[in-house]
Formats: C-alpha cells, sequence, structure tokens
C-alpha cells in the first residue's frame, strides 16, 4: 500500500482501508509511507501491518533517496526485492503506477490517474475499494498499543481512577490552527470547578506552540499539568490511552486520540470539517459565528470555552 501524504493525521486516517486490505486477503500489508507520517512510531503494535518502507522524498540529501528519475530507479530497485504480488496507489500519481510497474507488481489498484485536484481524502479511498474489492469501509480508524505500555505509564504518572485525566492537545502544524493559552486557561477553569483532574499538555518544540505551553504552565494550573512536549510517541501514546477524554487543536493529537479509542473534542479553526469528525469519537468544536469551517476560516480567536465545556461535560456523563 503507496500513501505518500506528509503527517500523521493522513496516516491514521488510512487505517482503516489498510484493514481491509489486511482482512480481504488474510495476510499483513506491508506500506510505503514518508518518514514524516511517523509510522514506525505508533503502527508498530499492529499486526495488520508487516513491513514499513519509508519513502525518501522531500529530504535533505535528495541524491540519496527517492527524489527524481535516479530516486525512482532505487525505489524499483528497494521494492523488487520484497516481490510483492499486489500493490493498492491511494494516490492518482502516474510516476508510482509506472514504479509499481517497472518492479514487476502484477496487480495494481489506483486512483483514477491524473484526477489529484478536488479529490476527497477519504471518498477516494473508498470508491477504490468499493471498485476494486467490492468493499464498502467504515471510517473508523484504530491504533493498538500494549497493555503493558499502558500499565506503565499509568503507575509512572499515578494516573488515578477517581480523577479525570484530560489530555490538552495544545499545539498545532500551523499557527492558524492554534487556539490561544488563553481559551485553554479558561477552559481548564470551568473543568476544574466540576472535576477532579489532571491536564496532560501535548506539543511539539515550535517556539509559538511553546509559548503557548508556557502561558498554561505559568497559571493557577501549573500543579494539575503534566507537559509531553519531550516524550517521543511510543511514549506519548500509552498516555492518551490512559485518559477519560481529549480537547486537542485540529493536530496529529486529534488523531492519535481518537485513533486510540478515546473520545476527543476538536477544535477546528482553519481546516475543513472533514479532518475533526471523520471518527465516531471525534466531536468537532466551530468558531462562533460560523456554520462550517474550511482553510481561510481564521477562527482561532472564537473558539468558546463554554461550548467545550458543555460538550466535555455531555461525554463525561
Amino acid at each position: 500500500m503507496i500513501q505518500n501524504k506528509m503527517g500523521i493525521g493522513d496516516m491514521v486516517i488510512y487505517l482503516p482501508f489498510i484493514e481491509a486490505i489486511s482482512k480481504k486477503f488474510n495476510t499483513p500489508v506491508s506500506i510505503l509511507v514518508k518518514e514524516s507520517s511517523k509510522a514506525e512510531q505508533f503502527l508498530n503494535n499492529n499486526n495488520i501491518i508487516d513491513k514499513i518502507i519509508i519513502l525518501k522524498r522531500d529530504n535533505s540529501l535528495k541524491s540519496s533517496g527517492h527524489e527524481g528519475l535516479a530516486g525512482s530507479y532505487t525505489l524499483v530497485k528497494d521494492l523488487k526485492q520484497h516481490n510483492f504480488d499486489k500493490v493498492f496507489i491511494f494516490n492518482s500519481s502516474f510516476r508510482f503506477n509506472l514504479i509499481a510497474r517497472t518492479a514487476r507488481i502484477k496487480e495494481i489498484y489506483q486512483y483514477p490517474l491524473f484526477q489529484k485536484k478536488g479529490q476527497h481524502v477519504i471518498g477516494a479511498a473508498k470508491e477504490l475499494l468499493k471498485k476494486s474489492l467490492g468493499l464498502n469501509v467504515k471510517s473508523d480508524p484504530k491504533i493498538l498499543i500494549s497493555n503493558q505500555s499502558i500499565q506503565e505509564m499509568k503507575h509512572k504518572y499515578n494516573i488515578k481512577n477517581n480523577e479525570k485525566n484530560i489530555l490538552l492537545g495544545v499545539g498545532g502544524s500551523g499557527p492558524t490552527k492554534r487556539i490561544p493559552a488563553v481559551i485553554f486557561i479558561k477552559l481548564m477553569h470551568l473543568i476544574s470547578q466540576k472535576y477532579n483532574c489532571k491536564f496532560f499538555l501535548a506539543t511539539g518544540k515550535n517556539n509559538e506552540e511553546q509559548e503557548i505551553l508556557k502561558k498554561i504552565l505559568s497559571s493557577e494550573f501549573k500543579n494539575e499539568c503534566y507537559p509531553l512536549d519531550n516524550l517521543n510517541l511510543t511514549e506519548t501514546l500509552p498516555i492518551i490511552k490512559n485518559c477519560d477524554i481529549s480537547v486537542c487543536n485540529d493536530s496529529s493529537f486529534s488523531h492519535l486520540s481518537s485513533g486510540l479509542g478515546i473520545k476527543t473534542i476538536v477544535l477546528m479553526a482553519d481546516t475543513p470539517l472533514l479532518y475533526g469528525s471523520y471518527s465516531p469519537r471525534m466531536f468537532p468544536i466551530i468558531p462562533d459565528g460560523e456554520n462550517t469551517v474550511t482553510h481561510g476560516t481564521l477562527g482561532k480567536d472564537r473558539i468558546c470555552p463554554n461550548k467545550i465545556f458543555k460538550q466535555l461535560n455531555l461525554i463525561l456523563n
């Protein structure tokens, strides 16, 4: 299965389709993905995945990877050694089609060629498997991690069942997606009035993300906060799995949280609503004054803490 999108979220979105292929042919599926998908960090316990092959593109050392004509030849050699019978190409690229043919993969299933513009990220994948295999795939990604790692993190962070353990995904891949710290702090105030809780703060190392994190850690709730920014995904996932609920910006953490089975409130400020609503465990909150959300909505300052709390209350009760 070839999935060449960049992010963690995209990788999570395609998991149900990998699972459907695996069940159809009663065999694990190897995947060709970019390093930025972080597949090696969060799919290593998934028995539907066989090999994770890294697509070496968009790297600084382009000459040593899969870029350009020489890189395509290298990729052909890399795929040939696995003797694949079938390939599912989750894009409309003629390049990948040609690479698969040259690698002597007999059965090639792919989106219609040259039709990338306006392509629905989930609809196109559903159509491919419906047309080629007769499968109706439900958009319900699941990420598997070991019970041992869950229990180890529960002990390490003294996570108690009589407390509400809440993930706050305060990071985000772009500045228009990052909800201001003041909104999270207002939400934490509302939550703390009703619940005895711990807050696990998930963010990256970007300067703006770190500023949001610092403001929250400087608030009155600093003693109830546990930042996760120094942990890798393998360490972070079992902590998320121990949480009762998540409130996340539209970021990798919203995808990971819902994939782990945690009900996740997704704060949608500037991305198509699909990315915060494709899973049955996702509950999107959109900016005040909007009927929907998409690129260019620019609504991060209009996310209402009271609306978030109302949804959180409904879920916890």
